[in-house]
């Protein structure tokens, strides 16, 4: 098969001849239509994220089950399915209560531990293989129906995280970003007003677009002013930071309303303070969101099938320029994902 070939951390895709994979006990194949391009996976390939390498990389997949293991059960040849992200093990009292991002004997996650999507088949335990749901149209929109499991999955999770409602005010840091777009979408969605918060502020057109109400550019310092200024004095009703750095998180926590919701899933992860005293006045909630569930991944696929929602994919490209189009993933130049059709 066709597969595009990490050798090393911070080098070029090579695109090789492997031998295809075959399923033991308790795995599938699936041969691949389409794979996201999302910024994660552009972390390991800059070597800003560990893998082992060499590796395939990719895991937001449109795909068809070509051949099952022994004891595969629940999975047909010819399903259409996509991935779970990460590697959960499916029988661990966390998976069982369907909290998989939380599982007990995590196993690290498609395209770092073992292989993924940018190749032709797809060999992964069958626990790990989502059916779609019927109806959806997954072959005439193979890259963007892949990308829901994790761009419209992964904000589905946060507005139930915070709880969000249409009587919310919304505001979004890194709203640009392949995630934050599609926050500020879901959002939309959910009937709440919409504040996209960025430094690339020529994406505010793009976050409009999306459903953002106002724009701020917070790198003047004053995003706090802004946003108070913006809620006449109130305060938002809930921040999500896709950023996750301590310029961002402290400035959010602080334009937090009284009953205020506050969730970090950047991947920064930096240390950050907060007064413990408006904490207790304004009873704020300060949350972290990993990844989602497979049912949220299943109802997020429903809401694409019903024409709720639809992922925005503005960059879809055969294999061969998987290095072109990896570079302006870097470059921040793809506006919410990039995809590649295999083989394209």
């Amino acid at each position: 098969m066709k597969a595009l070939v990490l050798l090393a951390p911070n080098t070029p895709f090579s695109l090789e001849e492997v031998p295809d994979p075959t399923p033991g006990p308790g795995e599938a194949v699936a041969k691949v239509l389409a794979c996201g391009s999302g910024l994660t996976i552009q972390h390991v390939k800059a070597g800003r994220m560990n893998a082992k390498f060499p590796i395939i990389i990719g895991h937001e997949i449109t795909a068809e089950i070509v051949e099952l293991g022994a004891g595969v059960t629940g999975l047909a040849v010819g399903d259409a399915v996509t991935s779970y992200y990460y590697l959960n093990c499916g029988h661990c009292r966390m998976c069982h209560a369907n909290l998989e991002p939380l599982c007990e004997h995590p196993g690290g996650n498609i395209g770092r531990e073992c292989d993924g999507g940018y190749a032709e088949y797809i060999k992964l335990p069958a626990h790990l293989f989502l059916k779609f749901p019927e109806g959806l149209d997954y072959k005439a929109n193979p890259a963007e129906i892949g990308v829901v499991m994790d761009a419209i999955a992964t904000p589905y999770k946060v507005l139930r995280r915070a709880k969000v409602t249409a009587r919310d005010t919304v505001a979004i840091f890194g709203a640009g970003g392949g995630l934050g777009i599609h926050q500020v979408m879901m959002a939309k969605w959910a009937g709440a007003k919409v504040i996209a918060v960025d430094i690339a502020s020529e994406k505010f057109q793009a976050c409009k677009d999306a459903g953002a109400d106002e724009c701020v550019d917070p790198s003047d310092g004053n995003a706090v002013e802004a946003l108070m200024d913006l809620t006449g004095g109130k305060g938002i009703d809930v921040a999500i930071d896709y950023v996750s750095f301590k310029s961002t998180i402290e400035p959010a926590i602080q334009a937090l309303a009284p009953k205020g919701r506050f969730v970090t899933l950047g991947g920064a992860g930096q240390t950050f303070e907060i007064n413990a005293h408006d904490m207790l006045l304004k009873e704020l909630d300060i949350l972290g969101s990993r990844y989602v569930t497979r049912a949220e991944i299943i109802e997020s696929l429903e809401l694409v099938r019903d024409g709720k929602v639809w992922p925005i994919v503005t960059d879809i490209r055969p294999m061969a320029e998987a290095e072109a189009l990896h570079e302006a993933v870097e470059k921040g130049d793809v506006t919410g994902r990039g995809a590649l059709l295999i083989p394209g």
